[in-house]
C-alpha cells in the first residue's frame, strides 16, 4: 500500500447526492404501507461514494461535481461535504451552484440487500459545466468519472486526455453506443442495467463487442454476484466475484470502480485491478450501511489473500452525516 506521500491522486467526477436509507423487509407495493427496520443518511452518488472508497483504500481522492449552494443556505450539500470531509476527500473543486439544491435520493433496501432508490435532481444541476477542467486535472494521476452529468464531466474528460491521463469511465447510466464518454475513457465498466439498456441486447458479451466498434477502451461489466466480463480482442473473458452474503448492494457498484481506478494507477493490469475491485465491492456488501460499509486496504488484502475476514455485520465503521441515526441500523445488519 502507498504511503501518504506517494499514494495515486485521483479525481472523481460527477453526481453528488444525499442518501436517505430506510431498510425494510420488502419493497412497498403501490398504495401500501411499509414500516422501516431502520433508517439513516449518508453521503452518495456515483463519483462521492467512489471517492470516499478510494480515501479508505489509501488513495489521495479529489471529488468535483456540482452541488447546491451557497454554503449555509442548502442545507443538503453543507451536511454531504462535512461527511466527505470527515472521509479525507478533498472537496475543494467540487462547484456550489447558488439558489438550488443538492441532488437527495430515497432509497429502500430489503433484507435480501436489494435496493430501490428515488433521486431528485434539478435539472439545472445537471446542465452545470465545470469553470476550469484543466485545473481540476492539473497533479492528478488518473481521473474516475461517471456518466451521469456528462455536461460537467466531458470538459474534464477532455482536459484528462489532453495531459493523456488515464480515464476510468463508470457507465451507470442508459446512453447510446457512439457515446462520446466512451471514446474519451481509456477504461469504461458497466453495469449490466446500463450495458444491457445502451446496446440494445441482453447478451452482455455481444453488448460489450457493440461498444467496441465505436470505442478503443478497455470494456468491462459488472453483473451483480456473477463474474465480471471483459473484451480481450474480441474474446470475451472472465473475473469471478467473492462468494459473500450481501445486506446491502448500495454502493457496491461504485467500490468496485473506485477499487480498479486505484489498483490501476497503482500499476496493476486491468485483470488484477477488477479483481480489487471485485473485493472491495463484496465487503461493502456484506455491511449494512451504503457508502459506511466501504471496506479498508488491510480488509480487502485480507481477502485477496484468501484470510478470514474479520467482518462484523454489527459495525459499520466511517462517517455517516453529521446528526443521521446511523448507530440504530448496526444491530440489525443480519436481520
Amino acid at each position: 500500500m502507498p504511503g501518504k506521500t506517494d499514494a495515486p491522486r485521483i479525481l472523481c467526477t460527477g453526481i453528488i447526492v444525499l442518501d436517505e436509507v430506510f431498510h425494510v423487509a420488502d419493497f412497498p407495493r403501490p398504495d401500501a404501507k411499509v414500516e422501516a427496520k431502520d433508517f439513516f443518511i449518508v453521503n452518495g452518488g456515483c463519483a462521492a461514494n467512489a471517492a470516499v472508497a478510494i480515501a479508505r483504500l489509501g488513495g489521495m481522492a479529489k471529488l468535483a461535481g456540482p452541488l447546491g449552494g451557497p454554503a449555509g443556505k442548502d442545507d443538503n450539500g453543507d451536511r454531504v461535504l462535512a461527511a466527505l470531509a470527515r472521509e479525507h476527500v478533498d472537496t475543494s473543486t467540487c462547484q456550489r451552484i447558488d439558489g438550488l439544491a443538492t441532488a437527495l435520493s430515497a432509497i429502500f433496501i430489503d433484507d435480501r440487500g436489494d435496493r430501490t432508490i428515488v433521486t431528485y435532481r434539478d435539472k439545472r444541476i445537471a446542465a452545470v459545466a465545470p469553470n476550469d477542467p484543466m485545473a481540476l486535472t492539473a497533479d492528478i494521476d488518473l481521473v474516475l468519472a461517471d456518466n451521469r452529468y456528462p455536461p460537467f464531466v466531458r470538459p474534464v474528460c477532455e482536459a484528462a486526455r489532453q495531459r493523456k491521463l488515464r480515464i476510468v469511465l463508470d457507465a451507470d447510466k442508459a446512453t447510446v453506443e457512439d457515446d462520446p464518454l466512451f471514446r474519451l475513457a481509456s477504461h469504461v465498466i458497466f453495469s449490466s442495467e446500463c450495458l444491457i439498456a445502451t446496446s440494445g441486447t441482453a447478451d452482455l458479451g455481444e453488448g460489450l463487442r457493440r461498444i467496441a466498434r465505436h470505442s478503443g477502451a478497455f470494456l468491462a461489466v459488472s453483473n451483480g454476484p456473477n463474474d465480471i466480463l471483459y473484451l480481450d480482442g474480441d474474446a470475451l473473458r472472465r473475473v469471478p466475484v467473492f462468494a459473500i452474503r450481501a445486506v446491502d448492494t448500495l454502493g457496491a457498484g461504485d467500490a468496485l470502480h473506485a477499487g480498479f481506478a486505484l489498483a490501476l494507477a497503482e500499476g496493476q493490469s486491468e485483470v488484477a485491478a477488477l479483481r480489487f475491485g471485485a473485493a472491495v465491492a463484496g465487503i461493502k456488501c456484506s455491511r449494512f450501511g451504503g457508502s459506511a460499509g466501504t471496506p479498508s486496504r488491510p480488509e480487502v488484502e485480507a481477502l485477496l489473500g484468501g484470510r478470514n475476514l474479520a467482518t462484523d455485520h454489527s459495525r459499520v465503521s466511517g462517517h455517516p452525516v453529521a446528526g443521521s441515526p446511523l448507530s440504530r441500523s448496526r444491530g440489525r445488519a443480519d436481520d
